[in-house]
């Protein structure tokens, strides 16, 4: 671990963001620009956060397959939407087994165009609707300004494809996903309050007929984009060929949804809950729930390793992750250490409390220490460790809250913007030239609409016009 403090995050937040990163060991930047190499520490909040979406996607009904890396050019070139939006990014092969390939074959920077390919041979009949698949996955997007998990060339996403009878089976679906699974891991899991919209016509997904969005609060004021969940209309089956007989025995074309997550999330933790110490762990996503530190000196070495192992053995049994810190190296090095990769409980153990039979636990949190004896410790542990994620959770709602602002006028608007503020809420017209006038002012973008239209008194902040909307605009990554 460095010796230089962390930069402080009023100074500089995305120094002290990078630094993070690379001091508590989650990733590093590999061979190939803009790619990035995940660390075992850095994958294993990756694998909590999988896992808890994971087992929502299956629980509403999902299976997961998986389909190539590879796409043939002419398919991808099928969907002109889709590859008009991604086409700076997408990176083509070109030779392999040595000679020069007769068709081009693009990595997948999404996977709409092979599945829906595909997805023309499986669909014959209303009785094979619906189709409800995931794929977890990695994309090549050819990245030009690469930060490590938040923008990188080649990403970890899951990626669903879903196809229905319906309108308003697949709308339903969209916002499904979007609520009881994105907004549930997102909220619960990973303690951060989100923002739950529909995007603007020109921040929609290439193809899209309506992208709704999960949008949470850094601490520097800027935006995240958490999470998309896309309704797609038919155009995909229309564009591939995806016709089945419908009840009446008339043709028909399925409805269909695209949604995805990715390792971006990594980064919206360390950006939602981190301090000038480094991270703060939700419990829920940690890699580590608590670590035990023990403090000896050679001559009661073994006696206190032997009492902090078989205290990481019960606390493992009772259902919580461990691990114990028996390296050769100073306690105070180690306490900081922990701080900054950011472990939500600290259980140390030294010759006084094994004589008194206590333990002392500190929360990351807030660095607020409490002794606790051997007896009360599972329940004492199992009590903190639920604080600390509430609490975690309750910081970041009460950041959002006081960060979220409705300007009444476009100077206000404008000045807001400009400070990466926060979220900042308005009447808007719909117009693009609207939308455009506030990101050339301010680079801002609108991060939502509300996902249900309905009327919007009052004007336009922008032009003055009636409003047909009330955007949420914000700084955003």
């Amino acid at each position: 671990m460095s010796k230089d403090p962390l930069p402080n995050q009023s100074d500089d937040f995305p120094r002290w963001y990078g630094e993070v990163v690379r001091r508590a060991d989650l990733a590093e930047h590999s061979l190939v620009r803009g790619a990035m190499v995940i660390k075992p520490r850095g994958y294993a909040i990756w694998e909590a956060i999988q896992d808890a979406l994971d087992e929502r996607i299956k629980a509403t009904g999902h299976q997961n397959v998986y389909f190539p890396l590879l796409v043939p050019v002419s398919v991808l070139e099928q969907e002109g939407d889709l590859i008009e939006g991604f086409a700076p990014e997408v990176a083509v092969v070109t030779h392999a087994g040595g000679a020069e390939l007769e068709e081009p074959l693009a990595i997948r920077p999404t996977s709409e165009a092979v599945i829906w390919a595909t997805y023309a041979k499986w669909i014959q009949s209303y009785r094979d609707l619906p189709l409800l698949y995931n794929q977890w996955a990695n994309i090549v997007r050819w990245e030009l300004r690469p930060r490590l998990f938040l923008r990188t060339t080649e990403f970890l996403w899951q990626e669903g494809h879903t196809a229905h009878e319906t309108e308003q089976e697949a709308i339903a679906e969209a916002l499904t996903i979007l609520h009881d699974v994105y907004a549930d891991v997102v909220e619960n899991v990973m303690a951060v309050p989100v923002l739950r919209g529909r995007k603007s016509a020109t921040e929609r997904f290439p193809g899209a007929v309506d992208t709704f969005t999960l949008e949470a609060l850094m601490r520097d004021g800027k935006a995240l984009q958490a999470a998309t969940s896309h309704y797609l209309g038919d155009g995909f089956a229309r564009t591939y060929g995806v016709r089945y007989t419908g009840r009446s025995g008339e043709e028909a074309y399925p409805f269909a949804t695209s949604w995805g997550i990715t390792t971006r999330l990594v980064g919206a933790l360390i950006m939602a809950h981190g301090d000038d110490r480094g991270l703060r762990l939700p419990p829920a996503v940690a890699p580590h729930g608590v670590v035990v530190v023990p403090i000896y000196k050679d001559d009661d070495r073994a006696q206190i390793l032997e009492a902090a192992d078989a205290i990481a053995k019960r606390l493992t049994t009772a259902g919580v992750r461990v691990t114990l810190d028996d390296r050769d190296a100073r306690p105070g090095f180690k306490f900081a250490d922990w701080e900054l990769k950011g472990a939500p409980l600290r259980l140390d153990l030294g010759k006084r409390d094994l004589e008194r039979g206590t333990v002392t636990l500190v929360r990351r949190d807030t660095l607020a220490s409490e002794l606790a004896t051997m007896d009360e410790l599972g329940a004492i542990v199992s009590g903190l460790l639920d604080s600390i994620q509430s609490q975690l959770a309750a910081q970041a709602q009460e950041r959002l809250t006081a960060h979220s602002f409705r300007p009444t006028s476009l100077v206000d608007l404008e000045e807001l913007l400009r400070d990466a503020t926060g979220f900042a809420t308005a009447g808007w017209c719909g117009t693009d030239e609207c939308e455009a006038l506030v990101k050339e002012r301010t680079t801002a973008t609108i991060r939502c609409l509300p996902i249900d239209r309905g009327g919007v008194e009052g004007a336009c902040i922008v032009c003055g016009r009636r409003a047909a909307e009330r955007a949420t605009w914000a700084q955003a990554y």
